[in-house]
């Protein structure tokens, strides 16, 4: 059986008052503030800056987490390394100390019984009555006993002398040890046997030592229920010691050894990690338009062929990119060329049919419907040449804004306005919703009507006679006009094309208003000149809302738009939601 006890801890001397003549301390204490609110705010203010610290360190770690493979590898690593280690150390260290203490047991129960059989040859036929002649029989039994040794290590001899249930005639060694033994092992040695059991022992300064007692009666032959018992105490510091440079020895090879894991998991990590990091830079520069990067090759691994790969698949894209930007700039030569070239022509077939549709009424009427005809077409075909020459500016980076601060407003009534006749031709009403306060913002006002002129006619030519509603708002940095229709709407798939040049929802339907298949386009260039969105929400059968979003400060960056994209409202045809 084995029992523990704490060792006494060092008493605290009391706090005692400063003395009236002693002088002050060098450094006082500093005074509470006398206002008990400005304690809670000081106290609120440091639990603010504390979380607001703690939150921070977070979203640090957090994100050096989520970007780094090596701080994931090594920490992984770690913790895994660190587990196994500590694992492996405590049952090391368990069996170790397991089986010096049974070493301990065993070398120091035989020396007991050894101890036991000389003091048996030693007190044999002593004087039951003569408590001198035990007394003295006793002590020079203990100290032959401590003269002997044994390879139990160092140890403490007592031997008891009980005459009936009292103890007549003890002899202890100046240790201390006797009154030290608990009282459960005397009794079970009381009762015969040889018992042992672990118990702190104070050595000659008063020190608890752990300390395995091993105790056993000694027979003496003589008659009645006198007895001498024999206690054997074997300190042991000696393995306490051992076992803290064994711990010691432990816990710095599991340091070492987890770090020497975790160094080289870094270092192979490392090894494959940096040419993915290099791959990634080199990508991300073929991204910004250096189409000469290639990834170096080294060896003939997997990373070299991975590079190899990397740079072959670099050489095609250059090359078709480079013949795509070839047949681009032809595309673009092309178009531009052929405005141009159109513009000198058409101005004298326009000249020509002026003076033709002048004169319509004094021609055959079939006559005079061709010239109405060729007047009409001739000037769509400018419309088509001057979309053509628009877009080739923009390609060619020549497109620039003319800023001014403007109202946004007076343009939207200025759209609206001269789109009156054209709503009224279809059938359908123009609904515009103010937001009840100026919006001035630095824009190009030529190119903003533009845009909304395209919107709105869009609108009206796809509203299918239902209502058109325009209205505008701004916040602290952007402004917004959206441009609804209730007519056929428009598909996701749709959506994604609608701004694409030249393209048509429905190829087969014939257009009244432009017909270049370039306005969207064209608004879109414009927005994006302005720093600014053009967005468009579509739904078959609901309809469509166009958003123009613009910055209120000319080259400032937008971040929110101050109108929703979906309508808040949807109303299908015929009236129902």
């Amino acid at each position: 059986m084995s029992t523990t006890r704490p060792a006494p801890s060092a008493p605290q001397a009391p706090l005692e008052p400063a003395s009236p003549g002693l002088p002050p301390p060098a450094t006082p204490p500093r005074p509470w503030p006398a206002d008990l609110a400005a304690v809670r705010r000081a106290v609120r203010r440091r639990v603010r800056r504390a979380r607001r610290l703690t939150r921070r360190a977070a979203r640090q770690s957090a994100a050096t987490w989520r970007s780094s493979l090596h701080v994931r590898i090594g920490l992984i690593t770690m913790a895994v390394a660190g587990t196994v280690v500590v694992v492996v150390g405590l049952v090391l260290f368990s069996q170790i100390r397991t089986q010096l203490l049974n070493v301990k047991e065993q070398a120091a129960i035989d020396q007991a019984q050894a101890g036991v059989v000389y003091a048996r040859s030693e007190v044999a036929g002593i004087a039951a009555g003569d408590g001198a002649s035990v007394r003295a029989t006793l002590e020079r039994t203990v100290e032959q006993l401590q003269d002997r040794g044994g390879r139990a290590g160092d140890f403490e001899v007592v031997m008891v002398y009980r005459a009936g249930d009292s103890e007549r005639t003890p002899a202890a060694s100046q240790s201390g040890v006797f009154p030290a033994i608990p009282p459960e092992l005397r009794a079970d040695v009381a009762s015969g046997g040889q018992w042992a059991q672990y118990a702190p022992v104070p050595d000659g300064s008063g020190r608890p030592v752990a300390t395995f007692l091993v105790g056993a009666q000694v027979p003496t032959g003589a008659a009645g229920s006198d007895r001498i018992e024999l206690y054997h105490a074997f300190p042991l510091d000696q393995e306490a010691e051992s076992l803290s440079l064994i711990r010691g020895t432990v816990v710095i090879s599991g340091i070492a050894l987890t770090l020497f894991v975790v160094g080289i998991a870094v270092l192979v990590t490392r090894l494959v990690v940096d040419p993915v990091r290099q791959a990634a830079g080199t990508a991300q520069r073929l991204a910004d338009g250096q189409l000469e990067e290639r990834m170096a090759v080294r060896g003939e691994d997997d990373l070299a062929r991975l590079a190899t790969s990397f740079n072959a698949m670099a050489d095609s894209l250059q090359r078709q990119i480079t013949q795509l930007e070839s047949l681009s700039q032809l595309q673009q030569r092309f178009t531009s060329d052929v405005s141009h070239e159109l513009r000198t022509p058409l101005t004298t077939v326009q000249m020509a049919a002026e003076v033709l549709f002048d004169s319509r009424e004094d021609f055959p009427p079939h006559v005079a419907r061709s010239a109405e005809l060729m007047h009409a077409e001739l000037d769509r075909f400018e419309s088509l040449l001057t979309d053509l020459l628009e877009i080739s500016r923009y390609d060619a980076g020549a497109a620039v804004l003319d800023w001014e601060p403007a109202d946004l407003g007076a343009l939207v009534h200025r759209v609206t306005d001269g789109m009156a006749a054209l709503a009224e031709r279809h059938g359908c009403e123009l609904v515009v919703t103010a937001p009840g306060y100026e919006v001035i913002a630095e824009v190009d006002a030529r190119r903003v009507q533009r845009v909304l002129r395209n919107l709105v006619g869009n609108a009206i030519e796809h509203g299918t006679g239902r209502p058109v509603e325009v209205a505008w708002a701004a916040n602290r940095t952007a402004a917004a006009v959206t441009v609804r229709d209730h007519g056929v709407g428009l598909s996701p798939a749709e959506a994604q094309h609608v701004f694409d040049r030249f393209w048509r929802a429905d190829p087969s339907r014939v257009r009244t208003v432009g017909g270049s298949g370039l306005g969207l386009s064209i608004s879109l260039e414009d927005a994006r000149l302005h720093g600014g969105w053009l967005q468009v929400w579509g739904q078959p059968g609901v309809g469509a809302q166009f958003r123009l979003t613009l910055p209120l400060a000319a080259g400032s960056d937008l971040t929110s738009s101050p109108l929703p994209l979906r309508p808040v409202t949807l109303r299908r045809p015929g009236g129902g939601r």
